[in-house]
């Protein structure tokens, strides 16, 4: 179980979750690529699902800039496995039900809707050189153009 945190330029520890299509996603499998880890509070939201469209709609140029994308939220596989087929997404869902990489990055924040505090994640997303050195992290993202800004920061590293 990793028990530091990821830091700007430093390795990120390691990690795995369980991934949409039966499989185990390991931080080691982007070894000698980007990673964008994309961190989303709730499948079939409208925030998240505007972001994963933006991912998906880009996936082809982080593709050719020799990135891998994965989108990380707490929710079950089997509601990832319904969004991603929903919204056809080319890149991998990873379920963090316990949260632990959450905890990891530092995403699973109080937050306040109408007055009410309660635990969620805070969206995010992370840059991981080829190296597994974490370059940029974007918090408290709002949406529009987020996308596009990780592309290019993908294609000056």
């Amino acid at each position: 179980m990793p028990t530091r945190s990821a830091t700007l330029d430093k390795k990120i520890p390691a990690f795995s979750l369980p991934a949409t299509g039966g499989k185990t996603f390991r931080s080691s499998d982007a070894a000698g690529k980007a990673l964008v880890i994309y961190f989303y509070p709730k499948d079939n939201t409208a925030g998240c699902t505007r972001e994963g469209e933006d991912f998906r709609d880009l996936h082809a140029a982080f593709k050719k800039a020799g990135a891998v994308v994965v989108g990380i939220s707490p929710d079950s596989l089997a509601s990832h496995e319904k969004f991603k087929a929903k919204m056809s997404f080319p890149f991998e869902l990873l379920s963090d039900e316990d949260r632990t990489v959450c905890e990891l990055f530092e995403v699973w924040k109080e937050k306040t809707l109408y007055g009410r505090k309660y635990m969620g994640v805070e969206r995010s997303t992370f840059l991981v050189d080829a190296d597994g050195v974490l370059r940029r992290e974007w918090r408290k993202v709002k949406v529009p153009g987020h996308v596009q800004e990780v592309l290019t920061a993908v294609k000056a590293l």
